[in-house]
């Protein structure tokens, strides 16, 4: 009989071992969240993205009649240092730029107070129209973290469940306006692009894309700069 109780109050601190281990993953989960969310966060701090572009090649192919244009692209984070630069080749040169801004009021994240009256800034797609034959490439895939926000040195789930629900919110209107996304703008301006100027690209605080252009220092003409 006296090996009731002792099995009794061995059940009894098990049940009580797990439901402390329980709590305290419970509660190392959302420290380990918030801590992702401040990052995250810190790196919404700025009301504007930039990045510039150049053009680094023009051919021409005879067999189908048309002028090819390369253009680099390098964006800067919050700290205004490039990102890595990309590379798009067109058949043409009237190129536009497509953004992405979301704003957010009361969004329906757990833990995610912090993100009130933040706004995300994000350049998208880069496109050239023509037709059957338009142009496009993604600077930012769909359901990716985008450059420039990528917390560095960090591999938590819940930063990517972050900005897989700042796409859904961006992509479909009804969820942002549940989820408590003021609004998600989208501009796409373009330019004729040609050799010998440096163009800036302005994610504006308002959410306006403008794109700058100005002629490269006389110096840099005809030059090739090592990398």
């Amino acid at each position: 009989m006296k090996a009731l109780p002792t099995i009794k109050y061995g059940l009894i601190i098990i049940i009580l071992g797990t439901a402390g281990l329980v709590s305290y993953n419970f509660y190392h989960k959302i420290v380990k969240e918030n801590e992702v969310l401040k990052q995250v966060v810190e790196r919404l701090e700025a009301d504007s993205r930039v990045a510039e572009v150049l053009v680094t090649g023009v051919r021409y192919d005879e067999e189908k009649n048309k002028t090819f244009t390369t253009i680099k692209f390098v964006e800067y984070d919050r700290n205004n240092q490039p990102l890595k630069p990309k590379y798009f080749t067109f058949s043409g040169n009237i190129i536009q730029f497509q953004s992405l801004v979301i704003r957010f009021e009361d969004i329906n994240i757990r833990n995610a107070k912090q993100l009130k009256d933040k706004s995300a800034f994000l350049f998208w797609k880069v496109f050239m129209l023509d037709g059957k034959n338009t142009q496009e490439f993604e600077i930012n895939a769909v359901n990716s973290i985008p450059s420039g926000y990528k917390v560095e040195g960090m591999n938590h789930p819940y930063e990517k469940e972050l900005w897989e629900k700042f796409w859904t919110y961006a992509m479909d209107p009804e969820q942002a306006k549940k989820g408590g996304i003021k609004n998600a703008q989208v501009e796409a301006p373009g330019v004729m692009f040609t050799p010998g100027i440096l163009y800036t690209v302005h994610i504006e605080h308002d959410g306006g894309l403008r794109i700058d252009a100005r002629p490269l220092p006389a110096i840099l003409k005809g030059e090739r700069i090592p990398e």
